[in-house]
């Protein structure tokens, strides 16, 4: 019966990877231990799983509780969906994140990748998910990690680096990506296939197909028409100068380049939202305060019990029934693709069974997608060796070398901005003083 702890589950992610789990008949039995350092937030979303448990007749254990070290040992398979500092999109360290880069004209939509709000978010984040890692090594070493928590590729770079855990980073801009192309090209989604490599949220449909067909000539026409190109324009003008598609939303991608968000101008030109500095940090999660989940738990709506297009469940359902299944996974490069350097992370295909993830080997990326990769992998290079080393001076180069802030910044602003930065983040990062 397998046991299947989840980091984070008081944000609703946890109830959402808890009816993925379920879904599955073969998994309906066992233990699922739900784990948030916020009891009013752990409180409803261990009720929900109880809920969705009650609902199929299931003989599923479901535990909540704040010490993770409670439920850890035994477990086979540990998700970690986690926010250091609060709430992960509207907390104190985010605020900080967003805000002052953004007097030194750096826009960000998201934050949480690359860029000044990447870099500063993977340092005051790795801490925590290498303690678990530590954890794991003492009360279940032989545990997968599924690791759901951005910066994914930086913060699976340094679990690889720091820890013997098993782990795989897993996203959904694949399968989400791959709908969309679909809707874009007017072709119902079972009928396209594609063959995607690169780093999270920078990964290339090196083949993207339609009845086995070549594709793109189809989205290239799709392009033309003014509604499809209004919706996602950053990834079409990727697609047109650079002749692949990319796997993450236009206003993650604008944040990876440094040709979208120059100035006002080529935001509004591109058709990118620009973030509103908030004016005040949330000290603590309000989602079940009112949400879907919420109503849904109160009895208001009804509970959809099917599974969702996350990859988590699948794994955990080919790894303990022998099942074969497929899925794209951030792992060690390791030679998966040969023109980036093989100690960093690529999200790449993987065979999933009771082996655990098989990562496929895709050769070389086209010399112009390697490069757009690589100058995120220098970024994320630095980032981890800066927290493996505690060394300040290289994450202020992680933040020289960031292809947004340097098509903005001049050198001497960016180490301002830098010294800014250490200084309200010194409560998370303290060794940045």
């Amino acid at each position: 019966m397998p046991k299947t702890v989840i980091i984070g589950a008081g944000s609703g992610f946890g109830t959402r990877l808890s009816i993925d789990i379920l879904a599955y008949p073969e998994l309906r039995e066992g233990t699922i231990a739900l784990v948030d350092i916020d009891p009013e937030q752990l409180a409803p979303a261990t009720a929900f799983v109880e809920k969705v448990v009650a609902l199929h007749g299931a003989p599923v254990n479901v535990i909540g509780t704040t010490d993770r070290r409670e439920v850890l040992e035994g477990a086979d398979f540990v998700v970690v969906a986690i926010a250091v500092g609060g709430p992960a999109y509207n907390g104190v360290p985010y605020y900080y994140e967003i805000n002052i880069p953004s007097k030194y004209g750096i826009s960000q939509d998201v934050g949480d990748t690359l860029g000044p709000g990447g870099i500063f978010r993977a340092l005051r984040t790795a801490p925590e998910m290498v303690a678990i890692a530590r954890d794991m090594e003492e009360l279940c070493p032989n545990a997968l990690l599924l690791n759901y928590t951005n910066p994914m590729a930086m913060l699976c770079w340094i679990l690889n680096e720091a820890s013997t855990v098993r782990n795989v980073g897993l996203c959904h801009s694949v399968q989400g990506t791959t709908a969309q192309l679909a809707g874009y090209m007017g072709k119902p989604l079972a009928e396209i296939g594609a063959r995607v490599a690169g780093l999270n949220h920078m990964a290339w449909f090196l083949e993207l197909t339609w009845k086995g067909q070549d594709a793109y000539p189809i989205l290239r026409q799709a392009m033309e028409d003014p509604e499809i190109y209004a919706k996602d324009i950053v990834r079409f003008e990727i697609f047109r100068h650079f002749d692949y598609f990319v796997t993450e939303s236009s206003r993650h991608m604008s944040e990876y380049v440094p040709y979208f968000r120059k100035n006002a101008q080529a935001l509004e030109q591109f058709g990118i939202k620009q973030r509103q500095p908030e004016k005040e940090p949330a000290r603590r999660g309000r989602f079940w305060e009112d949400s879907p989940l919420s109503r849904q738990l109160a009895g208001k709506e009804p509970i959809n019990l099917k599974g969702s297009h996350e990859y988590a469940s699948h794994i955990i359902h080919s790894v303990w029934t022998d099942t074969p299944g497929r899925i794209n996974g951030n792992v060690r490069n390791s030679g998966c693709i040969s023109n980036l350097p093989p100690e960093c992370c690529v999200e790449v295909p993987c065979l999933v069974d009771r082996m655990g993830i098989q990562p496929c080997c895709m050769g070389a990326l086209p010399t112009q997608l390697a490069a757009l990769n690589a100058a995120n992998v220098a970024v994320q290079s630095l980032t981890v060796q800066a927290f493996l080393e505690k060394d300040r001076r290289k994450a202020y180069h992680a933040l020289l070398l960031d292809p947004v802030t340097a098509a903005i910044c001049t050198p001497a602003q960016i180490k301002s901005l830098f010294d800014e930065m250490c200084a309200a983040l010194r409560d998370w990062i303290p060794w940045l003083g």
